[in-house]
């Protein structure tokens, strides 16, 4: 049952990084097509939110994978079958911590980066 979440939590991040990828596309395909960058800032919002949204689910795949290991290696006792991640959330730190890891950072970073270049270049030449 643990495996199945961490699987989902890398599944949603995947997903979220399509997502971005292809709002980045489509934002920049309108912004060539229309030549107009006054309404394009609103293409960032979701950006921002979707990388947000990778680093909550990067901290909770970190939080299921310590519980996957703390079952894995615990005692003969039954299982209570308990899938709380409160406890085993020791060096994990938080949700923002994960927002900013170095995957994410050089992913989503690039991503803002390459829209913030874009924008200024299409700006610069009007």
């Amino acid at each position: 049952m643990i495996q199945g979440v961490i699987n989902r939590m890398a599944s949603n991040s995947f997903d979220l990084k399509r997502w971005s990828v292809l709002l980045l596309s489509g934002a920049l395909l309108f912004l060539a097509r229309s030549g107009d960058t006054d309404f394009i800032w609103i293409a960032l919002v979701p950006l921002l939110a979707f990388w947000f949204l990778d680093g909550y689910f990067l901290n909770q795949e970190r939080l299921f994978r310590q519980l996957y290991d703390k079952v894995r290696l615990g005692s003969a006792a039954p299982t209570d079958f308990a899938m709380a991640t409160s406890a085993s959330g020791a060096g994990i730190g938080p949700w923002c911590r994960a927002t900013v890891s170095r995957t994410l950072l050089l992913f989503h970073g690039s991503l803002v980066l390459a829209f913030f270049a874009l924008v200024t270049v299409l700006r610069w030449e009007d």
